[in-house]
């Protein structure tokens, strides 16, 4: 036996151990590395930092007209409280004043012209938060009123956008129309949605001793907000080092619109030298920040006497708010998913990217994708009523499948498709067709509650549109007791991305989870991130780390052959061991004894996402690396007197490919929905006519709460089903794909609505669906109902 055995295991028992599996890497229901953390209260987040005692605090003076020129500024007033250090404007940036994401036109302080109600004009730093705050609403500022765009079909039909329109187009879609035997046409606006994540924009800068900023910040994209600080401040990237260990929640309202905060904090430390925070308070952070694009669509589509679809023509027209910010890429979306899971025959898809005088509005989970792919569950519902046929035949009969109908209006392929077999599983599951009847029954006898279930699918590609993101670095050192760094360029905003990158690493050298210590996303260690976002975490720094720990992973395998003179065959890592042919070491024995023979124990990783290429001149390629897919059926009851629902049953099933980590993903599925069926029921935005955003809070505006939740919640993982394309261990992501799950209840209250009518009419309603709508909706029908009945009387006589 070795000299490093004595006095400790013996062979037997750590051979015994070695045998064993691995309770802790991927495909392991682990727990969110900080979970403990969060639930004590003892997880840091911006806010909980120490804070320095020349620390200054910012708040900003907001705009409260939606279009305006500004004639005046006098921040003199501010000066008068105690304790205020600076009141900046525009003209106090010492670089950049344009902090645009990807185009120009987002000033950090508004500059001659305001665009809308909420726009920063004026920050104000003191003290402490509340002496800034009446010091900033003590400025003078003074406008002349120019005229606003509020309304996005305003926006269309006077072609204001901020930029061009873009169009999908497969075969001739004017000619299956002329000649379709039946045909549906309707409008329908689709609402945006808060983010509503739980701790508001944060930031925290320290200036360094070469003009440079240590900025902690709530950040989807480390990467950006180091480049606007850099911008704003005159100086160059490698100055700015951002930190980011955790979000309280990100959504995509993190991932371009943290950097104003950053920057404006950034500008005040840079002309007081002291360090700066700027948090927004809840209702400046719903007023001053984007949301999800509200989008006014429009379709016209033929089918035959069977619901086939053969011409589909749809035009999107998303609500930008004032400036570009990522909406190019967003309407993009939309349109590559305005087909969900169905062939569309001969198609013409446009997208608007319309200019209005709100807030910019921005990256949501789905990033688009939801306006567009709500639009085929909502023609194929009013096709279904048309025929008389149950919704779910008609959506199956639209399914991509076979030879001709396996390539979607964008001309990429669908390849491992999954809906069909999976729409089987789920009808069986839930007892679709039975609770049909049901349901059929208890609306006959129940003139007052009324029922409704609707099975609806989701296909959603994954990658970013914007090809160029596609790619990921990671950092991994393993240290001379065995314990491991982990570091990578993804962010963790509560969805468990560290703990499946950890299982990943975990995975690879065969150690338990807790060897792995992952650090604060961190631009001075990986260098260029992309934002996290487009569901793209675990896939894209998964695959970077597992680069860099298999890189490190091979030098150890080729020492320990050259060390023992066995063959790399020989050389196996099992369950925190390393075992070279006749020799068992303990993992932390094995690195140590290659340190002392000089072995590197740190790299670097990196990846990019292969295959995927768009030509936007032609409107043709492959955007997406592989698709995700799903389906939810699901029950409400609707009160007819008063338009109150409630969702009964949620059975739902979701394709996540080989899981990385079965109750996180489980997590993501569940909350997507929830969050789903939030945006589609109760909520809402509302802006007066002066462009004021209302909804400014908890008290106006409604996020779901556990009393919204399903009754009955079925939640199942599709097994055996490992992603056809070689992502990290063949999982597929979960971020985004499930949030549009939640259309399933929104097809669901229709479908009770729709009974109002015995299924003859096909109610139109907006979303969300508040009850104030859903019972406009219903009297509708009823009148509709009483006129049919009182005709067809009058024709009798």
């Amino acid at each position: 036996m070795s000299n490093h055995h004595k006095n400790k295991k013996s062979y037997e028992e750590m051979l015994a151990e070695a045998k064993n599996d691995l309770t802790t890497g991927v495909g392991r229901s682990v727990k969110h590395e900080s979970a403990a953390k969060q639930v004590s209260g003892e997880a840091v987040y911006v806010d909980d930092r120490l804070e320095f005692p020349n620390q200054l605090h910012v708040y900003a003076r907001l705009s409260d007209r939606a279009h305006a020129r500004i004639t005046k500024i006098d921040t003199t007033p501010c000066y008068d409280f105690p304790g205020v250090a600076i009141a900046i404007t525009a003209k106090d940036v010492p670089g950049q004043l344009d902090i645009g994401a990807v185009l120009p036109g987002d000033p950090l302080l508004a500059d001659d012209v305001v665009e809308f109600y909420g726009q920063p004009v004026v920050a104000v730093a003191a003290n402490d938060h509340e002496t800034a705050r009446k010091a900033a609403m003590a400025a003078v500022i003074e406008y002349e009123d120019l005229t606003p765009i509020l309304d996005v079909e305003e926006a269309l039909a006077k072609e204001h956008y901020v930029s061009e329109p873009h169009t999908h187009k497969r075969g001739d879609s004017s000619e299956a129309l002329a000649t379709a035997p039946h045909k549906v046409t309707g409008a329908v606006h689709i609402g945006g949605q808060e983010h509503f994540y739980l701790e508001t924009q944060i930031s925290s800068v320290i200036p360094t001793e070469d003009g440079g900023m240590i900025v902690y910040t709530s950040s989807q994209n480390p990467t950006e907000v180091q480049k606007l600080v850099a911008e704003v401040l005159g100086v160059s990237f490698n100055k700015i080092q951002i930190d980011m260990r955790r979000m309280g929640g990100g959504f995509g309202g993190k991932e371009t619109q943290a950097a104003g905060p950053a920057c404006i904090a950034a500008v005040v430390a840079h002309h007081t030298g002291r360090p700066t925070k700027m948090r927004l308070p809840r209702m400046e952070d719903m007023v001053m920040t984007g949301k999800r694009h509200p989008f006014f669509n429009q379709y016209e589509v033929g089918f035959d006497d069977e619901g086939r679809i053969n011409g589909y023509e749809v035009k999107l027209a998303g609500d930008c708010g004032y400036s570009p910010d990522l909406s190019n890429s967003i309407v993009d979306r939309a349109m590559f998913h305005s087909d969900n899971g169905y062939y569309l025959g001969d198609a013409t898809v446009t997208g608007y990217r319309c200019k209005t005088h709100k807030v910019s509005n921005t990256a949501y989970r789905g990033f688009g994708g939801p306006q567009g792919l709500i639009m085929p569950e909502i023609i194929l519902d009013d096709i279904a009523r048309q025929l008389g046929k149950d919704p779910l035949d008609v959506r199956k009969t639209n399914l991509y499948g076979g030879e001709g109908r396996d390539t979607t209006h964008y001309y990429q392929k669908v390849e491992d498709n999954a809906l069909p077999d999976m729409i089987a599983d789920l009808e069986e599951s839930s007892e679709y067709r039975k609770r049909r009847e049901e349901i059929r029954a208890f609306n006959a006898s129940s003139p007052i509650l009324k029922k409704g279930l609707a099975l609806t699918p989701v296909k959603f590609g994954i990658s970013f549109t914007a090809t160029f993101l596609n790619q990921a670095g990671a950092l991994v050192h393993i240290y001379t007791d065995g314990s491991i760094h982990l570091n990578h360029g993804g962010t963790e905003m509560g969805q468990g991305l560290n703990t499946k990158v950890a299982q990943i690493v975990a995975e690879e050298f065969q150690v338990d989870f807790d060897t792995i210590h992952i650090t604060a996303t961190d631009t001075d260690k990986v260098p260029n991130t992309s934002p996290t976002a487009a569901s793209s975490g675990a896939d894209l720094n998964g695959k970077a780390a597992q680069n860099a720990a298999r890189t490190i992973k091979q030098r150890l395998v080729e020492f320990a052959a050259r060390h023992y003179q066995v063959t790399e065959e020989d050389v196996r890592f099992q369950n925190n061991y390393v075992l070279i042919r006749d020799e068992i070491l303990p993992f932390a024995e094995f690195i140590e004894l290659a340190y002392f023979n000089q072995i590197s124990l740190s790299s670097t990783g990196f990846y990019r996402t292969p295959k995927i290429y768009y030509d936007r001149d032609n409107a043709r390629g492959r955007p997406f690396y592989y698709y995700a897919y799903g389906a939810a059926c699901a029950e409400v009851i609707v009160d007819t007197l008063t338009g109150e629902y409630k969702i009964l049953q949620a059975d739902i099933l979701h394709d996540v490919g080989a899981s990385l980590n079965p109750a996180i993903d489980i997590g993501q599925v569940e909350g997507a929905f929830v969050q789903g069926a939030g945006w589609l029921t109760s909520e809402e935005l509302v802006w007066n006519d002066k462009g004021r955003l209302m909804t400014s809070g908890p008290a106006s505006y409604k996020i779901p709460a556990i009393s919204d939740m399903p009754v009955k919640f079925n939640t199942r993982l599709v097994e055996n089903r490992k992603n056809a394309e070689d992502t990290v261990f063949h999982s597929k992501a979960v971020g985004e794909p499930p949030f549009m799950l939640g259309i399933s209840v929104f097809c669901a209250i229709k479908d009770a609505i729709a009974s109002v009518s015995d299924y003859r009419v096909s109610p139109a309603i907006d979303a969300p669906a508040t009850p104030e709508r859903v019972l406009w909706a219903i009297e509708t029908l009823k009148q509709q109902s009483k006129t049919e009945e009182k005709t067809a009387s009058t024709e009798t006589i």
